[in-house]
């Protein structure tokens, strides 16, 4: 990984200005925070920016509320930032106000409208108020677009703010509030940022063996990353539809629920490996199961794939087998592995979770090895399913939790993080 000089904090003069903080807290699911671990992960950042006299205005994305198809945007309880602000008033003891704009119609927020901003504003500036925390960012019409709306908001957004922090590695799409905004303003990386970039590092360069563990529901949005892991790494496990995707198009079996569209990116990534004979780690044991409702006795089954068969119809499968973590020749592989890399939950949880389980709890178990876990959901499930491990791993130096999974596939594909255009923005 080239050597990236990144506008940092340390350098950024925020005495008696405002201060437009770009966040990853996209934790909410229904209303509900289910894991503040990438809340937490900012307060850093957060109490530097008071420590230099910064007066703060945060904002994150929340969800998916555009419906990509009409455009609209759905603006509710279960994608608001209230359960965030709550919980960072409860946390740091802050006073936040959220502004609170009017839709004109089903396309969301048209601006940031300075009859609500100004009033706010002065508090903030005068100290009646320690911090504002905008509303989702996928609320406003402009934050996905790419025509003037998105310019429109731009401005605004930087009328507001002497300065702008990106802190929000995880959020590495290229929107208003992480690209465009940062064209307009003095422009610095926050303290999770650096350490972030600085951890892939270990991703770039790692200690081999090295061993990835990757899952997802959809093939065709990871071949890329995928293609660009297999170069890189010494082993590739794959999880989820994307393991089974990879099974119709290795096996010639069909399984429910599995696409045509991803078994044939799979087809792709299935001639690409011959290149790389040895590298992916085939689980040899999944469940299959009748329903995808949930875990119903006699109506799921461990499966060898030794027993596959072209042609062979399976119904849903939703699980690598415990037992595979305990394959000897699997179980070898990750006892010699030096790094790993998981962005994997290998089951379709909350019923089917006992592989994930197996899987981290073997991963744990060689203890020389650095572990670097990274997205929401992997995290989320590492802390339901292994309370215990999770919480010892957060303490302990072998690992490191990344808060965005995505971003990191993102980085490897591009090669470096240079590649990815919010961070671009923050380069000297």
């Amino acid at each position: 990984m080239e050597n990236l000089t990144l506008k940092t904090l340390n350098e950024a003069d925020l005495q008696g200005k405002t201060v437009l903080v770009r966040v990853d807290h996209n934790v909410v699911k229904k209303g509900k925070i289910e894991d503040p671990y990438r809340i937490d992960s900012t307060f850093a950042t957060i109490c530097r920016i008071y420590a230099k006299g910064g007066k703060p205005i945060l904002m994150t994305h929340v969800g998916r509320p555009k419906d990509k198809k009409t455009g609209e945007i759905t603006m509710e309880e279960k994608t608001s930032v209230m359960p965030v602000v709550k919980y960072l008033e409860k946390k740091l003891s802050l006073r936040i106000k959220v502004p609170e704009f009017k839709a004109e119609d089903a396309f969301g927020y048209k601006s940031l409208c300075k009859e609500v901003m100004d009033p706010l504003l002065g508090e903030l500036k005068s100290g009646k108020i320690d911090m504002i925390y905008l509303p989702n960012t996928r609320w406003f019409a402009g934050e996905e677009a790419k025509d003037e709306k998105a310019e429109k908001l731009a401005d605004e957004m930087a009328a507001i703010a002497d300065v702008f922090v990106n802190d929000a590695f995880g959020s590495w799409q290229s929107h208003t509030s992480t690209v465009r905004v940062a064209k307009r303003l003095p422009a610095f990386a926050g303290i999770l940022m650096e350490k972030e970039i600085e951890n892939l590092k270990r991703i770039y360069e790692p200690a081999r063996p090295f061993l990835a563990a990757v899952a997802g529901s959809k093939f065709d949005t990871k071949i890329e990353p995928l293609s660009a892991l297999l170069e890189k790494a010494d082993h590739l496990v794959l999880g989820g539809v994307i393991y089974n995707a990879y099974l119709c198009a290795k096996y010639g079996v069909k399984i429910a629920g599995v696409e045509e569209e991803d078994v044939a990116a799979a087809k792709k990534f299935v001639d690409f490996s011959a290149n790389f004979p040895g590298k992916i780690v085939e689980l040899p044991y999944i469940v299959e199961s009748d329903t995808m409702d949930g875990k119903f006795e006699g109506q799921y089954r461990t499966v060898s794939l030794k027993d596959l068969k072209p042609g062979m119809e399976l119904k849903f499968v939703l699980d690598a087998a415990p037992e595979t973590f305990a394959d000897p020749a699997v179980a070898e592989i990750f006892a010699n592995a030096k790094t790993f890399f998981v962005n994997a939950v290998m089951g379709f949880t909350p019923n089917f979770g006992s592989g994930t389980a197996a899987m981290y709890s073997l991963i744990d178990k060689n203890k020389d090895a650095g572990k670097l876990y990274g997205g929401g959901d992997t995290l989320q499930d590492f802390k339901k399913l292994l309370p215990g491990t999770y919480m010892a791993a957060l303490d302990n130096a072998k690992y490191y939790m990344f808060t965005g999974g995505g971003a990191v596939l993102k980085a490897i594909e591009e090669k470096t993080p240079a590649g990815m255009e919010p961070v671009k923005m923050l380069l000297k």
